[in-house]
């Protein structure tokens, strides 16, 4: 099972159960929608000439919108970069292109003159079936991980950070490649995962008390103060390093 497929597991039986609050847009993505989105954009990418091994800028904030991103271009067969900068044949952004990017064709989450919104990619035809292994998600300026290591180190961080289906899960962390591996995990597994935008200790504590959060993951100084919740798990972040050293 590759990297996105592992992500979109849990779909089939979750269905209509919320997988994703955005508390930036305010949107609460399903499980089974989230598939739909992936599996439909993905379509549409290749519709749009994306090939297998192409790269594809993904410069999105984390939330609902970022890990529809990612994994659309990663079931499609290309390789998702985060960043803003730098060449590729694609670009997935929010409302703002970076002039360092050098890039055939940008597709927006917000209109942006010049873009496609995200949107259109989404039609009727589906990607039912994403690529077995290869390339995946470009990280660190450089760095590329292939769909067999990210589902291998995903399932050893599930062993690391159990979450339950029955969870609901504050992403409060600190950079983007730390929340992509929380929305994997919490939809892998089927939980509820609430992204939190420049969390503080106040903001989390208002966001778990109003999404009945279960399971907390927080940079070490954040995890700390938050612990003292004995309704809520805390989990340091560092916890998220793996094999992978993400």
């Amino acid at each position: 099972m590759t990297w996105t497929e592992l992500v979109m597991g849990a779909a089939p039986t979750r269905g209509e159960r919320p997988a994703v609050t955005d508390v930036r847009t305010g949107e609460v993505l399903s499980h089974a929608a989230f598939a739909r989105r992936v599996t439909r954009s993905a379509a549409g990418l290749r519709r749009h000439g994306l090939r297998y091994g192409d790269r594809v800028l993904v410069d999105v904030p984390l939330g609902a919108g970022f890990a529809v991103a990612v994994h659309s271009v990663a079931w499609s067969g290309g390789v998702a970069v985060l960043g803003s900068r730098g060449s590729a044949r694609m670009m997935i952004v929010h409302r703002r292109l970076d002039p360092a990017a050098e890039v055939e064709r940008v597709f927006s989450l917000e209109p942006i003159p010049g873009a496609t919104p995200f949107a259109e990619l989404m039609g009727d035809a589906t990607v039912e079936f994403g690529p077995l292994a290869g390339p995946a998600l470009g990280v660190d300026g450089g760095r590329v991980l292939h769909h067999d290591e990210l589902a291998d180190d995903l399932r050893a961080l599930s062993a690391r950070v159990v979450v339950g289906r029955g969870d609901v899960v504050l992403a409060a962390v600190s950079d983007i490649v730390k929340g992509l591996r929380v929305l994997d995990l919490a939809l892998m597994t089927g939980a509820h995962v609430v992204v939190a935008q420049e969390p503080t200790l106040t903001g989390c504590r208002v966001l778990a008390h109003e999404h009945a959060v279960t399971l907390a993951v927080a940079p070490f100084e954040l995890a700390r103060r938050l612990s003292g919740d004995p309704a809520l798990r805390v989990v340091d972040e560092r916890a998220l390093a793996g094999s992978l050293a993400l």
